[in-house]
Order: C-alpha cells, then structure tokens, then sequence
C-alpha cells in the first residue's frame, strides 16, 4: 500500500513569522500614508489656511471601512484605528487641540475624545459647553465635543453658533451607530470648516420659541432630535433642532405652530452626516450589517 500524503501545516513559527510580515507592512503603509500627507499639505498649503477637517471625507471613509469588513476582528478595533489614523494625519497637516465638556461625567467624554482623536492630540477640559464653544470661537482651528443631548444645566450654548463668523456643528460622534459602542456617549462636534467640506445630510437649527409646551415638543419629536432649555427672556425656550435628510425646516416650524407657539428665530448651525447604524452582536463579531 502506498503511503497517504499528508498537508504540510504552517508551524508556529511560520505563523509568527507570516504576523511579523504583516506588522511590517502595515507600518510601512502608514510612513507612506505620512509620506503622501507631507505632498499635501505642500499642495493644499493647509499650515496657512489653518483647518484641515474634512468631514464629508471622513464620513465616507467610515462608511466604506463598515462595508468592506469582515472576519474576527471586532469593528469597534477597526473603527478606532481608522478614527487614530485619520484625526493623527490631521492633526499633522494642521495642530488643533480638542475641547470638551466634562459636565456629563469625565471618564465618558475622555473615552469619546479619546477613542474618536487618540493621544497625539491634546485634550483640554472644560465644565460646560459654553466654555469649550468659546474656546474654539478664540482658536485658530481647535474643535470642541458638546454633548448632543439635553442635561442639567447646558444651556443654550448653541446660540453662540448663529453668528456667521461663529464656529459650526460639523459632526455627530459616533458616526458608527450601534447600542455597545465603546465610546457610545453623543456629542457634537465644533469646530470651523471650508463650506465644501461640510456635510449637509442633517441640517442643525437654534430655533427660539415662545409658549413652549408639551405638545409642541411631542409634535417635533416625531422626526427630529430636539434639544430644549428655558428661555426666560422670551418665556419660551431654546431649540437645538437637528433635521434629518429628506426633511425640511419649514416643516418643523408649521409643527411648532400648530402646536401653539410662536417662533420667533431661525438660525442654520451646523449640519452632519446621517449615522450609520449596525447592529451590535454584528459589531462583536466583525461582520456588520447596515
């Protein structure tokens, strides 16, 4: 009888020597990613015009990174190296520190901030977001995180945006949307950036109101987020009313009209990208489904 033939397996150390060849790699890939960013800022001259954010960029790295993932590394892994390198390569084209509200609770917005820009650039504590957008408003580039939900004591930190020289919302963390995310608190983020780097998916309004009541907050609450603090100066209220996409402001301020009260201003704050949601077994697993 002739002998069976039998694969040769990798052994160990082929293995181990297979994961030093990647790791190598890898490294590799980001001093040339480094490489090429060097070219650009030559080229885009981003040193001098100060912000290098590029948030309808981003979106759409995060969203191909979640499309083409798969096997059993968990997204969580991927997402924050991708949010490491990106925000570590900005920061290289032009240095901006990232201001953000303790007030909520330290150790979550520390995870965010940390999670989201890692540790290459540097986190400045405030308590309250009306010092982190004043902060910004005094930078050159910086960027703020402001929590993207209404607590105690917040205040209407949002008017400070109306101005036209006024930083903007530009983003809503996490733009990966699932119920166990690591760094799952959500914050706005402030900052200045060109127009056509902006994404305009969910426009961002401070609406100010009187005769604020709780048919009016049910009426809007049906399809936007709504973010509402006492306004004794109008006995009413500050809005901060974020209108997803396929949705228009008008249709927000017939709402709060029929609803019984009276609008009294308008102002465009910001906008953002839609999150992408997935659900969260798929996120532990690496193989996520939109």
């Amino acid at each position: 009888m002739g002998k069976t033939h039998q694969t040769d397996k990798p052994s160990l150390n082929d293995l181990r020597a297979e994961i030093d060849r990647i790791d190598e790699t890898m490294h590799g890939l980001l001093m040339e990613r480094g490489e090429i960013i060097d070219r650009l800022i030559s080229v885009k001259k981003t040193a001098e015009s100060g912000s290098a954010f590029r948030p309808a960029r981003e979106a759409d790295m995060m969203r191909r990174l979640v499309q083409r993932h798969h096997g059993i590394l968990p997204l969580d892994t991927a997402e924050g190296i991708w949010r490491v390198i990106i925000s570590t390569f900005t920061h290289v084209q032009a240095p901006f520190s990232v201001h953000a509200d303790l007030s909520t609770g330290d150790a979550l917005i520390r995870d965010t901030a940390r999670f989201h820009f890692g540790f290459t650039v540097p986190f400045v504590p405030h308590m309250g977001s009306a010092s982190v957008v004043a902060a910004v408003s005094a930078s050159k580039g910086d960027l703020g995180l402001v929590p993207a939900f209404a607590s105690a004591n917040v205040g209407d930190w949002w008017t400070s945006l109306e101005f036209e020289s006024a930083p903007k919302i530009i983003a809503r963390l996490p733009f990966i949307d699932r119920p166990d995310h690591p760094a799952a608190l959500p914050v706005f983020v402030v900052s200045r950036t060109s127009a056509d780097a902006m994404v305009t998916e969910v426009e961002v309004w401070s609406v100010r109101v009187s005769g604020w009541n709780a048919s009016a907050a049910r009426a809007v609450s049906t399809f936007t987020e709504v973010i509402a603090v006492p306004d004794s100066a109008f006995d009413g209220a500050a809005l901060l009313i974020s209108v997803p996409a396929g949705r228009k402001m008008a249709e927000v301020t017939d709402a709060l009209i029929k609803a019984g009260t009276t609008v009294r201003s308008t102002a465009l704050v910001g906008s953002h990208a839609t999150r992408y949601t997935v659900a969260a077994d798929s996120a532990r697993r690496g193989s996520p489904k939109s």
